[in-house]
């Protein structure tokens, strides 16, 4: 839970709008209210029964009088289909009126009816193009009715009949952001800075779109601006500490956690970053009070709990996180994500009768289904009930035919039986549906090698190079694959090296290029790098056979034998072969 990613993917902008309504109570607090041309009017708002608009000098007969405080009347109860009924006899004495068209739009709105709402409202833009609570209620019914060009439109008209509407200018940044207009949102909150240079919530949004943007410096900055007018914006608090902690400042990550918990108790979420940043300093001590903190504020069964299980599971205390977690589910039958840690606490307390129970009561319709199928096809498969356990991914595959986790593990369950085949075919049904995912076609090539298709193979990783040129694996499988025929070693060489630039630590990588050099009869080069390799992957069966035929070729047949010697203790899966090279360097050394 402590683990965070500031990747642009998982960040969504849109979760800015639950403190929108505190920014604008702001800026009405602040005598920042727009200040509408027609001056006896004031600013439209959400809600019919808030509204408040001038009474203008109506001739009413006894009988529209009555209907007019009768619609005033329901209005104020709530009642507001009586209350349009009673308005629309009002409506037909005097459809030209401004204050009427703008009643029926909003009881049109109250009433579910968002067309004839717009329709009340563009009659009252019409009949005075200048007032801006009209363009403001034309603004918030487009908006509920989708229809996010006229909800634009409207601010900027708003703005063009008085730049000076600052809270106008703030919904139309908000609304930029919303729709990903990030640049252009930009230029809007600067604008409202330079015109208010200590408002804290546009400094608080300039710094969230700088992270969208991936200018973390800017946007620390602009967090730091906010909580130096406001130090106790917990928003601000809040994303900064994320951001630091993103940035491996966990020192001050941490002081602006303890900010935050101290200012706000009740702040779960930042007692659990505060809790995994303290595990990962080592610092136990400091976790205690925290959980005890948690303890003191909700019972046992709290889905607020949560975190105490977590924190278990991860010390290895099952027995402590089995307590939390079941009691949480008993109360919360529906908390999905608890039943399913409830049963990777009763998997590795070696309980998978109970911790498949709990996985099968996970529903289709859970974001844990996936997961929680391929725990229930693992438990099964290490239970020696690999048929049932097929059997599970399979119905999980026909419901989520796009889940390509699905056909990996699928295919990896076939893979172990030896069943090359089936995990060909069933890469291959999972590439009908994702024939861009390179995991996919990158496993399919290893099976179609396991299966002897070696064409196959090498036509599969070249798909993977097409889409990701940088596929370290791919660039590696097919160099190896090369050097282990003897063909293409120049390209193999080519391919290695790129590999190499990525990934220059990899022992895997190191190997192809001592063999590539190998089979070019370079045996000074490829023993040099096959050196390498052992002395990074020391307990690989292959790199230790591919030393051992490289000394041999240097004549130090007791460094041969005992690399082949290593490679069988390590159980090559070819051991005859080994055996026969053991065989020939001993009769070279007598």
């Amino acid at each position: 839970m402590s683990n965070i990613q500031l990747d642009k993917k998982n960040f969504h902008l849109i979760t800015f709008y639950p403190v929108i309504f505190l920014f604008i109570i702001f800026f009405v607090c602040t005598g920042l209210e727009p200040k509408s041309q027609a001056k006896e009017q004031p600013p439209v708002s959400s809600g019919a029964d808030s509204i408040k608009t001038p009474e203008e000098p109506l001739i009413l007969s006894r009988e529209t009088y009555s209907n007019y405080f009768l619609a005033t009347l329901y209005i104020s109860q709530g009642d507001y289909k009586k209350a349009k009924a009673c308005l629309e006899k009002v409506y037909k004495k005097d459809p030209e009126s401004l204050y009427l068209n703008r009643k029926m739009a909003i009881l049109q709105q109250k009433t579910g009816d968002l067309k004839g709402a717009l329709k009340f409202a563009r009659e009252c833009i019409k009949i005075d193009p200048k007032d801006i609570n009209s363009h403001m209620l034309l603004a918030e019914l487009s908006a509920l009715n989708g229809d996010k060009t006229g909800e634009k439109e409207e601010y900027e008209a708003i703005l063009n009949l008085d730049p000076k509407q600052q809270r106008i200018r703030f919904l139309l940044a908000t609304y930029l952001i919303k729709n990903n207009k990030l640049d252009e949102a930009m230029q809007q909150l600067d604008r409202l800075v330079t015109e208010n240079p200590d408002l804290p919530f546009v400094h608080y949004y300039k710094g969230r779109v700088y992270l969208e943007l991936g200018n973390y410096n800017e946007s620390e900055n602009e967090y730091l601006k906010t909580l130096d007018l406001d130090g106790t914006f917990e928003p601000a608090l809040f994303d900064l500490a994320s951001l630091y902690q993103s940035q491996k400042k966990l020192e001050e990550s941490v002081q602006l956690y303890k900010k935050l918990v101290g200012l706000y108790p009740n702040n779960r979420t930042a007692q659990e970053r505060l809790i995994g940043i303290y595990n990962t300093l080592g610092q136990t001590d400091n976790i205690k009070d925290l959980i005890e903190n948690i303890q003191t504020q909700s019972k046992p069964g709290d889905p607020g709990r949560q975190t105490l299980g977590i924190y278990y599971l991860q010390k290895g205390r099952f027995a402590e996180a089995i307590a939390e977690f079941d009691l949480i589910v008993q109360a919360w039958p529906e908390d999905d994500k608890s039943r399913y840690l409830l049963s990777l606490a009763y998997e590795e307390s070696s309980l998978p009768e109970k911790a498949l129970e709990h996985l099968r009561l996970i529903k289709q319709t859970s974001e844990y289904y996936i997961n929680s199928q391929v725990h229930i096809a693992y438990i099964l498969s290490d239970m020696g009930k690999n048929d049932e356990s097929v059997k599970v991914l399979q119905k999980a595959i026909s419901i989520k035919q796009n889940d390509t986790s699905l056909y990996l593990v699928l295919s990896s369950l076939y893979e172990e039986k030896k069943e090359y085949k089936n995990a060909v075919e069933t890469l291959q049904e999972g590439v009908k549906h994702n024939d861009k995912d390179t995991d996919l076609l990158f496993r399919l090539g290893i099976e179609l090698d396991k299966s002897g298709d070696k064409h196959g193979c090498i036509i599969q990783m070249k798909k993977v190079l097409e889409l990701d040129p940088n596929h370290t694996d791919s660039l590696n499988y097919i160099a190896y694959s090369y050097a282990d025929e003897g063909i293409n070693l120049d390209e193999a060489m080519a391919m290695i090296q790129r590999a190499l630039k990525l990934k220059p630590d990899s022992g895997f990588i190191i190997d192809s290029l001592g063999w590539v050099y190998f089979r070019k009869g370079l045996y000074d080069e490829a023993l040099n790098s096959l050196q390498k390799a052992f002395s990074l992957n020391s307990n690989d069966p292959t790199i230790a056979e591919h030393l051992g035929d490289a000394y041999l070729k240097k004549n130090e047949y007791q460094h041969s034998l005992e690399m082949y010697q290593k490679a069988l203790s390590l159980k090559h899966e070819d051991t005859d072969k080994i055996l026969e090279k053991i065989n020939e360097v001993k009769k070279l050394l007598e």
